[in-house]
């Protein structure tokens, strides 16, 4: 992408509402503008990066066997009436009424209908296990919208439910969620901690809230510090007993404030080895039994003949939320530091004189080389000044900058720069693409 062809809106300055670095930094990088209270419209930069998040999260969920769907923003109020929620939920549901005074709301989560789909669907016990997901927008009527995409009113998110014959193969299901959890933030450069936290309105008895550490966390969180350094499994067979791969995480104290029991936490975490600081929730999971399918009537035929009542979970990833999330644990003084896998643009492309003969020249066969080879992209072709350029990369943060200048063309070299450590340096102009090839991730 040419940045002369590009819509990209970068600010010099930050808004005054901005509270946080990552709103602040979205808003400065072009990537969101708002559009009313806690909702924003992803301006195309922004709407790559969440393209990306989505495209990490539906393959780890592939991976783990779950099946994708897409399930309606707008939701019958009868629905959640036939669970008992309708009322119990709270304010933050938008209610809505339609021309024919039928009742409706703005789904902020999808177990009701989720379980409409699967009872009217399924029949036999040969239907079971399956795990549905999909990827939509939601709504939860926030008093008081803050942070950006942080804490917004609408919001993109991943949610998947699982349907068991009985709770031990329910508790399977849910350890699949757990791992691939653990994968998918882990490839988008995150530390996620699984933490014991309450299962709020979703209900249940069983919920790990996934939380990266950030001064900017909504919430105080307590863990033991080697959890800080474990790592995602890698080639998991998720038909195999998944308990060995999760132990080394549900073996140390994790705990949101909400669920935290101070006591406990001094006995089993050395003094040296405690951390107590914020958190950002990215994913959350629960498991609920037959908290919906007994009121909404979710029933199999059973090996026997008999009717047997599914047991169910579910499992969230804010989405929206995770691009705030990432530049939160990603950043620097000059913006936003990508991880790769997540990059709205692997590389950044800078014609230094643009106007050159010899330099666009170059500039244009890298351009086409880097493209031909799989990698995104954006190339500032335009006449602005050198310092103007490397501000605006340093801003968006694209993993690379290959930087090219007519003396350096004369050399037959241009200076490649890694924008998280920010090490610059001088390379064959025939070198770059192999190089970049060989650091690609994700």
């Amino acid at each position: 992408m040419r940045v002369s062809k590009f819509f990209m809106p970068v600010l010099r300055d930050a808004p005054r509402e901005a509270e946080i670095v990552s709103h602040r930094l979205m808003l400065r990088a072009g990537m969101i503008r708002q559009s009313g209270a806690g909702i924003y419209s992803w301006l195309p930069t922004g709407l790559r990066v969440l393209d990306n998040i989505s495209r990490i999260v539906r393959e780890e969920q592939d991976r783990a066997g779950a099946i994708e769907l897409l399930m309606p923003t707008l939701q019958s109020a009868d629905l959640w009436r036939e669970s008992g929620r309708y009322d119990a939920y709270g304010a933050e549901m938008l209610r809505i009424t339609d021309r024919h005074k039928r009742e409706m709301l703005y789904g902020p989560t999808n177990e009701e209908l989720i379980t409409q789909i699967f009872r009217d669907g399924a029949h036999s016990y040969r239907d079971v296990p399956r795990t549905l997901y999909h990827i939509q927008w939601k709504f939860r009527d926030e008093i008081r919208p803050r942070f950006g995409v942080m804490r917004g009113r609408e919001f993109l998110m991943k949610d998947a439910y699982s349907f068991d014959l009985t709770p031990e193969d329910a508790k399977k299901s849910f350890n699949r969620q757990f791992v691939a959890y653990l994968r998918t933030f882990e490839r988008m450069g995150l530390t996620a901690i699984p933490m014991q936290a309450e299962t709020g309105p979703i209900g249940g008895d069983l919920s790990y809230e996934f939380i990266i550490l950030a001064k900017t966390g909504e919430s105080e969180v307590f863990c033991h510090r080697d959890l800080l350094d474990l790592k995602a499994p890698e080639n998991v067979d998720y038909d195999s007993d998944l308990e060995p791969l999760m132990a080394p995480w549900l073996e140390k104290y994790a705990a949101t404030e909400d669920v935290h029991d101070a006591a406990r936490f001094a006995d089993e975490v050395p003094q040296d080895r405690q951390v107590s600081a914020r958190g950002i929730e990215v994913g959350q999971v629960f498991l609920f039994g037959t908290k919906y399918s007994d009121p909404m009537k979710c029933q199999v035929q059973g090996r026997d003949g008999k009717l047997v009542t599914l047991h169910s979970g579910s499992y969230g990833i804010g989405v929206s939320r995770l691009v705030g999330a990432i530049i939160e644990a990603s950043h620097d003084e000059r913006g936003i530091v990508w991880p790769a896998s997540v990059a709205p643009f692997k590389v950044g492309l800078v014609n230094l004189k643009a106007g050159d003969s010899a330099t666009d020249k170059a500039c244009e066969s890298l351009y086409e080389q880097l493209d031909n080879a799989g990698l995104s992209v954006l190339y500032d072709d335009t006449g602005e000044r050198a310092g103007a350029k490397f501000k605006t990369m340093d801003l968006i943060g694209l993993p690379w900058q290959v930087i090219v200048g007519p003396r350096g063309v004369k050399a037959g070299l241009v200076e490649l720069k890694n924008r998280a450590s920010g090490e610059t340096t001088e390379i064959g102009i025939d070198e770059v693409v192999n190089r970049l090839v060989a650091t690609q991730t994700g």
